[in-house]
């Protein structure tokens, strides 16, 4: 169930023209981390414009910690008792109402403007996905990086990598057109932390909203600060993106080419040809062959054992908008 709030406060009418006159909902996924938790609303809650309705999606059979942080904001209050991310953000989704759906992880603080910035470009009405910057201690960005902004569609080269492997930005900095989005669940529950593939559900979400005919923007305006990025052993991690691979290969019988030439492209370490930090081939592929038999041993069993899930988004006819 999900508790009331009166949220940080409906948007006025100045600021819900400063969002194109949308209405947008901030959702803010956590599990067992009350004290970050309130740092992150605290910056919600300084946010120009301010959105209409915030929700704490509380993934754990309850916390009392949460609730109370969640309730100092002003927030509405909802659990997803069943461990996983993805779980966490499709339980989101459905409590909410609004055009917009914007994602924040629980240890990210939004710059003031960041809500500004991330919903401008869903004034074209078919932009159904939009991701910022996200700031690390360790981001080193150009000046051109700093003020870099990219749309991509279906009728892109390539555009099917770019959206899974990463091309598109994280999903601690992301907003979503709810039409734009299948009904059902949108994010693979298989994908994401706490899920038994810890990788990429986002990437996946973009690739399905983009094969609806949708496009995706990039903005590096829109900025959330993050403390550095968590990374499991080389192992793990090689294991868990030849999963993902398998579950593309299974989930979009119509991009296997493409998959399997993107994958070669890279075992034969070639640079990328759309815009990604870094650019260079990564540590996984770098890795002797050894690790990557491994892996895929490893991956190829996870994958065969782990169930699909009941409600699944599932790629639609591609079609330009």
């Amino acid at each position: 169930m999900t508790s009331p709030a009166s949220g940080p406060g409906a948007a006025t009418r100045a600021e819900s023209e400063n969002l194109n006159g949308l209405t947008v909902s901030v959702v803010v996924c956590t599990r067992h981390r009350a004290a970050k938790l309130r740092e992150c609303l605290a910056g919600v809650r300084r946010l120009s414009p301010a959105p209409a309705d915030v929700l704490v999606v509380d993934n754990s059979a309850g916390d009392e910690g949460t609730r109370q942080a969640a309730a100092e904001a002003g927030a509405r209050y909802t659990v997803e008792p069943i461990a996983g991310l993805s779980r966490a953000r499709n339980k989101g989704m459905a409590e909410c109402t609004s055009e917009i759906v914007a994602y924040l992880d629980d240890d990210a603080i939004p710059d003031v403007r960041w809500l500004e910035y991330l919903i401008e470009p869903f004034a074209a009405s078919n932009v159904g996905a939009v991701t910022g910057r996200v700031r690390t201690p360790d981001s080193r960005p150009t000046a051109a990086a700093e003020n870099e902004s990219r749309m991509v569609s279906n009728q892109d080269e390539h555009w099917f990598e770019i959206a899974t492997f990463g091309g598109l930005g994280l999903g601690s900095n992301m907003a979503l057109r709810r039409s734009a989005c299948p009904a059902g669940s949108l994010f693979d529950e298989r994908l994401g932390r706490g899920a038994p593939f810890q990788i990429a559900e986002e990437s996946y979400a973009f690739a399905v909203i983009l094969s609806r005919g949708y496009r995706a923007a990039y903005t590096a305006r829109a900025i959330v600060d993050h403390p550095p990025m968590r990374r499991g052993s080389l192992e793990q991690e090689a294991r868990n993106s030849l999963t993902y691979w398998l579950l593309l290969f299974s989930e979009f019988p119509g991009r296997r080419l493409d998959l399997l030439r993107f994958l070669l492209r890279r075992l034969r370490r070639k640079p990328l040809t759309w815009p990604r930090d870094p650019q260079g081939p990564g540590e996984i592929v770098s890795a002797g062959w050894g690790l990557k038999l491994k892996a895929g041993w490893t991956g190829l069993l996870l994958f065969l054992r782990t169930p699909k899930a009941t409600k699944k988004a599932r790629e639609e006819k591609p079609q330009a908008r």
